[in-house]
């Protein structure tokens, strides 16, 4: 079986690279999807509690017989439990639903700046309490910018992991990607190919035809050389292995150069901007 690479965070855990994303998956075909790719080799699952499929996630997982401990499962705390008691509950709810009395990794899926008074402070020090607790077993964020980010570092105790973020070709968000880097913040890639919109890319079609993969495996390559942790998402079967044999070819520093050079700034952000998004589920 193919070898997926790890991250080294910064709490001293390592994250498969590579992962298996079941967002926008519906309920009734996730335990199924996550079935299939834990087949396919991925051990690394991600989910949230906004997908509304925590629970078929977990099923998958039970399903596929293969071990608890061997699969590596992230999930989002939902926008409209930010408050601490809140926040506490939805986390037990996480659990259950999972089927697991731990997580590898839970994140605040969006800071929310324009609501809660702007704290997001009393959420995170929520989170620290269930990595002490070891219920956790590494805590981070979702779509931090950076004064964000540099709010919790001087107001709390524990540097998050990761934060996943929108990033991909037309879209490298490189002074939160930089900002994680300096202070040992693992990026996660989230819509690693633009929701499909660069997989048609005069570049990319190039770069692919000359190492003989798809648009969708180079990019996903790309991402993985600049050490971005990703999990594309698919339930199909064909695709799903597709993204997964990313492993046997190399880019070289022009084509990840090149592929770099497609970025767009704010003009190629496909998702929404997080100093704004402000939505909370009814």
């Amino acid at each position: 079986m193919t070898q997926v690479p790890s991250i080294s965070l910064n709490d001293g855990r390592s994250i498969p690279q590579l992962g298996f994303g079941v967002f926008q998956i519906e309920p009734e075909k996730t335990a199924d999807a996550v079935r299939t790719a834990i087949e396919v080799g991925y051990r690394h699952l991600d989910t949230a509690q906004m997908y509304g499929n925590e629970k078929e996630t977990g099923q998958g997982v039970k399903d596929s017989g293969v071990s608890r401990d061997d699969v590596w499962i992230t999930s989002k705390l939902n926008n409209g439990f930010h408050r601490p008691d809140d926040a506490r509950r939805s986390f037990d709810e996480t659990l259950e639903k999972l089927g697991t009395d731990y997580i590898d990794l839970f994140l605040i899926h969006w800071p929310l700046p324009t609501q809660y008074d702007g704290d997001y402070v009393s959420t995170w020090k929520v989170l620290e309490e269930f990595k002490r607790d070891g219920r956790a077993r590494s805590i981070g964020v979702s779509n931090f910018q950076v004064p964000h980010l540099e709010k919790l570092a001087q107001e709390t105790e524990t540097v998050p992991s990761v934060n996943q973020i929108e990033v991909h070709p037309y879209f490298s968000n490189y002074q939160v990607r930089a900002y994680g880097a300096e202070h040992g913040i693992a990026t996660e890639a989230w819509s690693p190919i633009a929701q499909g919109k660069v997989l048609d890319d005069p570049e990319l079609e190039r770069i692919a035809k000359d190492v003989g993969k798809t648009t969708a495996q180079v990019t996903l390559r790309w991402h993985i050389q600049r050490g971005d942790i990703i999990f594309p998402k698919s339930v199909t079967r064909e695709r799903v292995e597709a993204n997964f044999d990313i492993f046997d070819f190399e880019l070289d520093d022009r084509q990840i150069a090149d592929i770099s050079a497609l970025d767009k700034g704010e003009d190629g952000r496909t998702g929404p901007n997080p100093d704004t998004f402000d939505m909370i589920p009814d």
